[in-house]
């Protein structure tokens, strides 16, 4: 049996008025999701334990099988692993997102614009992450570069003990006087995110994005701290040889701590123009070279629910059902039977345009054990059929276990 886990990072939503009270799921043109919804187990999945903050970190180890209250630290931690960084037993890793803030002279009184910084490109944020790396380099505190806005500052013997440090995609458009560092082992990095703002400001990079009225990656934020805890290899848990196809180092990160084989995407951005085509010859290859669990995760919606992008959420949907599902299912029929499981990791409802832990729409269907199932694959099918897994990292169980 071949496993697919597709995972639309953030697909879930809630009813819209502007897609006449659907939500993205119930609105999106996705014959592929429906046509397998139509002969699968549907119903709804906790990902993300009460208590717990729905991110994609705590909710894609739950979907993976990993308990979060177990055996999660922090979000940088697995994103450092995937950059390459090899981190010590006291080293203690920052997420370092470029963003764009406003232009008050006060930094106080700045705005969070833009979490992304107009997405920038990867090549433009290393060369940026370069200029800070001169200033801010010491020997308690290393900056690395990663993907697109999205980097790492490793802090040497440092403390865990920060206080609250604030996703910056959930405050977008919202002043940043109450959301910075406060604690007072957070000086350091109020600092330097202060004296970034004028560095970066003043950097050709920036002075060419303004030019061609794009948003400047003007300030560091940092946020998601953690230290690294070893992850149970996903092949000694499960028995399976496994992938993960991902444009983010978060889960190349939780790929590479548990074991398995990492496949890199030319083109894939983490946003609605990512290679999907490309993710979905990356995943027909695994199982083609071995690979009986392949974990496909797409970004795409939920930065579109980040950026209150209506449009743009209902179309990476469809995109996803074209150009992912419909051809790595067509692949898979030659290869024998197979088991496809479709879902969020969480949802990220465009009308608060971050993160929830409510129950997530789940489908799995298989080859050999067809079910009755929904007519559309949504929010709405999936409670309404009443089948409900309380506890989230138990659900990949039911699907190794039920689905042989």
């Amino acid at each position: 049996m071949n496993y697919l886990v597709l995972l639309c990072d953030g697909m879930a939503d809630y009813p819209l008025p502007e897609l006449g009270g659907l939500t993205p799921m119930e609105a999106a043109i996705k014959p592929n999701m429906d046509r397998l919804a139509a002969m699968s187990e549907v119903g709804l999945v906790k990902s993300v334990a009460d208590g717990l903050k729905p991110g994609s970190d705590v909710a894609n180890l739950s979907v993976l099988g990993y308990d979060p209250a177990k055996c999660y630290s922090g979000r940088s931690p697995l994103e450092a692993g995937s950059i390459g960084i090899d981190m010590k037993p006291t080293d203690v890793s920052f997420r370092c997102n470029l963003v764009t803030l406003s232009d008050e002279p006060c930094y106080e009184d700045k705005t969070m614009v833009d979490y992304c910084a107009g997405d920038i490109s990867t090549a433009e944020a290393a060369e940026l992450i370069k200029t800070l790396k001169e200033h801010f380099d010491s020997e308690s505190f290393t900056l690395y570069s990663g993907v697109s806005y999205r980097h790492c500052l490793i802090w040497k013997n440092g403390t865990l003990d920060v206080g609250s440090l604030t996703p910056p995609h959930d405050i977008s458009l919202k002043p940043i006087r109450n959301y910075l560092p406060s604690h007072e082992n957070t000086v350091p990095l109020l600092r330097m995110m202060k004296e970034s703002y004028d560095i970066l400001m003043s950097h050709p990079i920036n002075r060419a994005r303004i030019e061609k009225g794009l948003r400047p990656a003007n300030s560091m934020w940092f946020w998601g701290e953690g230290v690294r805890k070893p992850l149970e290899q996903f092949y000694d848990r499960f028995g399976l040889k496994a992938s993960m196809i991902s444009a983010v180092d978060l889960l190349k990160g939780i790929g590479k701590f548990t074991g398995m084989n990492v496949v890199s995407v030319e083109g894939a951005t983490g946003y609605i123009d990512t290679n999907f085509e490309g993710k979905a010859r990356a995943a027909v290859e695994e199982f083609k070279s071995g690979s009986s669990f392949v974990y496909v995760h797409v970004e795409a919606p939920d930065e579109c629910g980040h950026r209150h992008e209506i449009e743009n959420k209902v179309k990476a949907i469809e995109l996803i059902d074209q150009l992912i599902l419909g051809p790595v299912v067509s692949e898979l029929s030659k290869l024998g039977d197979y088991c496809v499981m479709v879902l969020p990791d969480h949802a990220t409802p465009l009308s608060l345009m971050t993160h929830t832990n409510d129950p997530i729409p789940y489908m799995i269907y298989s080859t050999r054990t067809p079910n009755e199932g929904v007519d559309c694959f949504c929010e709405r099918t999936a409670r309404d059929t009443g089948r409900y897994v309380p506890i989230g990292h138990t659900l990949i169980d039911h699907l190794l276990t039920d689905f042989k």
